[in-house]
């Protein structure tokens, strides 16, 4: 009896060793392929991917990769099948509809696309990334009102995915919105700070703050029903003359401190914010210039900006080490843009 256990123990040892190293095999295939994807040498990283498969079967990751890897060979063909193939799978997941939607698009399938989005959403209500693309997709078709209503799903819906900020805040810039467009592009910058896009939205937010004091006449009147935008646009107004002398780093660093304390004169603040909150952290650890001028400076005037940052290097370089110390993020019950 004792020898039978010993050999039961032994088996399952032996089995347990083997699993692990398998699994270890899987991701070290893994690493590989996706370093050959990085290098643009898809023909070995299929190989590779496939080998690791032979592994796994069935292992979602590694499919999704494959995916991926023939969308980015533009072998569209084999993307689409597998793309079919994972999407109809009971244990989908919200990557494989998004490299799906993305092969659909690449070969303008816009209808296939936009039926695929529609099902993923479904499946995946809290998705960010579906939203975000599927207005994408919208918005390539000229279909702007669409394209931004998806947008503003994905932000009530995920709150923390950056990609549909972007989309809105260019939305906002481009129409005759006072408020979102300055909102947005903030929320986006803080949640993707140092992207090859981020610097595209600090020129956006720059050209926000002109446009509003500039045309603040001609611009949409905020929302009578919407409390926040109406708070919002009011203390913007109460405080024009501080940049009544030209929009410049250093007067918008004038105007939201203001902003900023008459938010929170009275507490607890009628619309809890995020943002704002967290303007008012930086006003008191000391760092709200430095956050401003990494917020406007270099979209301002490049020079200068690295002329502001040698003469407060120690202040500066505290500002980006507690910026990167710390995760921004939006909690979900602070959703304006279209309250109930």
């Amino acid at each position: 009896m004792n020898k039978l256990r010993s050999g039961f123990c032994l088996l399952i040892l032996l089995f347990s060793g083997t699993l692990v190293l398998a699994q270890e095999d899987v991701k070290t295939l893994q690493t590989s392929a996706r370093q050959y994807m990085q290098q643009g040498d898809y023909s070995n990283a299929t190989l590779v991917l496939n080998k690791a498969l032979g592994l796994s079967p069935g292992n979602m990751e590694l499919q999704n990769d494959l995916l991926f890897n023939y969308y980015l060979a533009r072998d569209y063909g084999r993307a689409m099948e597998l793309g079919k193939q994972l999407t109809e799978r009971n244990d989908a997941d919200i990557r494989s509809y998004q490299l799906l939607g993305m092969t659909y698009r690449a070969i303008e399938e816009i209808k296939e696309a936009e039926r695929l989005y529609k099902t993923g959403i479904k499946a995946f209500p809290g998705s960010g990334v579906l939203y975000n693309e599927y207005g994408e997709l919208l918005w390539a078709k000229k279909k702007f009102p669409e394209a931004v209503e998806q947008w503003e799903s994905g932000i009530k819906a995920d709150p923390n995915y950056s990609g549909n900020y972007y989309n809105a805040s260019k939305h906002y810039f481009l129409s005759t919105d006072k408020t979102w467009a300055l909102i947005y592009g903030e929320i986006f910058v803080n949640l993707e700070s140092y992207s090859r896009r981020t610097p595209e939205i600090k020129q956006l937010l720059l050209d926000a703050y002109k446009k509003y004091y500039t045309n603040i006449n001609s611009l949409q009147a905020p929302d009578q029903k919407n409390g926040f935008e109406m708070a919002f646009t009011q203390l913007l107004s109460k405080n024009a003359a501080t940049v009544s002398e030209g929009i410049t780093t250093t007067s918008l660093t004038k105007l939201r401190t203001r902003f900023i304390l008459e938010w929170f004169e009275k507490e607890p603040v009628k619309f809890p914010f995020r943002l704002f909150e967290y303007h008012r952290q930086l006003l008191k650890e000391g760092y709200f210039d430095a956050y401003n001028q990494w917020l406007f400076g270099s979209a301002q005037n490049l020079p200068e900006f690295q002329q502001w940052t040698s003469n407060h290097q120690q202040n500066y370089d505290g500002f980006i080490q507690f910026q990167r110390g710390r995760v921004f993020k939006l909690p979900a019950d602070q959703y304006y843009r279209f309250p109930r």
